[in-house]
């Protein structure tokens, strides 16, 4: 199956919907609170269900209507994806941090994507290399833009700079609710899973011949009761990240 990705509907009607454009055809959705109803149905299935018990069945039961009714709101779940992503990127939390330090900034626009992930798991599982043009969207693009801007970056290099932050917070998001979902599945935490299973890995593993994955893996665990941990992979990887972006500030500006 091929990953979730936003902009996959049709453009034009998807655009309508993000934007509650009124229709001219008599199939088209009906009024925006009606559309509305059928997004927050799928926000919270997906909330509570992850992305597959998306269906458009399912969603029409939530909100109590026929499937075949649904598709008169939203055309299908391409576009119910992209209105999905782009409601909940206009709830989302926005820090004033006007007068603040750069590194300051970034990390509150950081953070802001850690809690939208934590609280809507599956919005870092969608693929958006083509993001949803919505107002949500643009109001978020707009935000965190503003937190790397003035620092004598290009607007490419700017562009790329916060998509660079914000993969890392995906990839951290996608990381901890994998880490959670496997503790669900065992019904183990990561200290009693590598209790259990030391004894398996003593008799196949030798440490004279991995000497080196031995001194750190040993060193990892022993600091994390694991073999990784959320806060400390978070605040190592976000600091590397933003050490890096002001390399790269210090190399565009070397006498600011």
């Amino acid at each position: 199956m091929s990953p979730d990705r936003s902009s996959a509907g049709d453009p034009a009607r998807t655009l309508s919907l993000l934007w509650r454009l009124p229709s001219t055809s008599r199939r088209g959705p009906r009024p925006g609170r009606s559309v509305d109803a059928v997004v927050d149905a799928a926000i919270g299935l997906g909330d509570d269900d992850g992305l597959d018990a998306v269906t458009m069945r399912r969603v029409a039961e939530l909100v109590g209507t026929a499937p075949m009714t649904l598709y008169t709101y939203v055309p299908g779940k391409a576009e119910l994806l992209d209105l999905m992503l782009d409601t909940v990127y206009a709830r989302m939390p926005r820090t004033d941090t006007a007068g603040q330090p750069w590194r300051d900034r970034a990390a509150a626009v950081a953070g802001e994507n850690r809690v939208l992930f934590a609280a809507h798991p599956w919005a870092a599982d969608i693929s958006t290399g083509r993001p949803p043009l919505g107002p949500g969207q643009m109001a978020k693009y707009e935000h965190e833009l503003r937190a790397l801007d003035g620092l004598g970056l290009t607007d490419v290099d700017l562009d790329a700079a916060l998509a660079h932050l914000l993969a890392f917070v995906r990839s951290h998001a996608s990381d901890t609710a994998a880490t959670l979902a496997a503790r669900r599945a065992s019904r183990m935490d990561d200290r009693e899973w590598w209790e259990v299973n030391a004894p398996l890995l003593a008799r196949v593993f030798d440490p004279s011949t991995y000497p080196t994955a031995a001194r750190v893996g040993t060193a990892a665990g022993e600091a994390h009761g694991s073999a990784w941990d959320t806060e400390h992979a978070w605040t190592f990887g976000l600091t590397t990240v933003l050490d890096g972006l002001d390399a790269l500030i210090r190399r565009r500006n070397p006498g600011g």
